[in-house]
């Protein structure tokens, strides 16, 4: 579902991703793991079609984004570490102003509405303006959102910060459910002690190349790892 061939990005005279090439196929939930300025982000946004590759291709769903980005984007959903909501907005309208911008159908978009808020704790909060709801509350609902128009792929940058140990467990849940939907979920994350059990395969980026990708017991067969905790590996890789 989501493939990089020997992708390259540099912003002058420094090269954030280099040669990168992964595989994610259809269902997977993947992490991509790495120290600050990695290039996590960076890569995250040329998947999007943000940013545009210096040398290699990346496909979405069999497509091209440099040739087919409308029709990738189409398929796809992404969650920012900030990402920008309309303050001045109720939660159930900007719900359904997303829905207009996918072309979603109202009657389509009432009936996920009750769905998504009643799942995701919001029902209360339907006629709140977006200004007005916590951290936490505004990330469930920019969650809504994204998953309105059933997206086949996923990508989320920094999906706990700053959240309650309630709305982790909320999110960890729903990203769970929708891998095992069959859609593929990249995500990017510090927090190294909930991946462990979420992430099917795990990448590591340091100074823009991929040191290592697998499962758990692949990256621990691969290298020689002292100690078995997903922070350990990391460690072991990433210094």
């Amino acid at each position: 579902m989501i493939e990089l061939k020997n992708v390259s990005k540099n912003f002058g005279a420094v090269q954030a991703v280099k040669d990168l090439s992964l595989q994610i196929p259809a269902g997977e939930l993947f992490c991509f793991l790495g120290p600050n300025g990695a290039g996590k982000t960076t890569t995250i946004k040329m998947l999007c079609g943000l940013l545009k590759p210096a040398e290699g291709t990346i496909h979405i769903g069999g497509m091209d984004i440099r040739t087919h980005a409308v029709e990738a984007r189409r398929i796809t959903g992404y969650i920012p570490d900030f990402p920008f909501m309309y303050d001045r907005l109720s939660a159930a309208e900007f719900f359904e102003f997303t829905g207009d911008l996918h072309h979603v159908p109202r009657e389509t978009v009432a009936r996920e509405l009750e769905g998504s808020f009643s799942m995701l704790g919001l029902m209360e909060y339907r006629h709140t303006l977006v200004r007005d709801l916590s951290h936490g509350l505004r990330q469930r609902l920019i969650y809504a959102v994204t998953m309105l128009h059933k997206p086949k792929v996923i990508f989320v940058d920094e999906p706990f910060i700053g959240l309650d140990p309630f709305s982790i467990r909320m999110i960890k849940d729903l990203l769970r459910e929708k891998a095992r939907e069959g859609v593929t979920v990249f995500l990017t994350t510090h927090i190294l002690a909930l991946i462990e059990d979420l992430a099917a395969r795990i990448g590591i980026i340091v100074n823009g190349r991929l040191v290592a990708a697998g499962t758990m017991d692949e990256l621990r067969a691969g290298h020689e790892i002292k100690g078995d905790r997903l922070e350990d590996i990391f460690f072991s890789l990433a210094t």
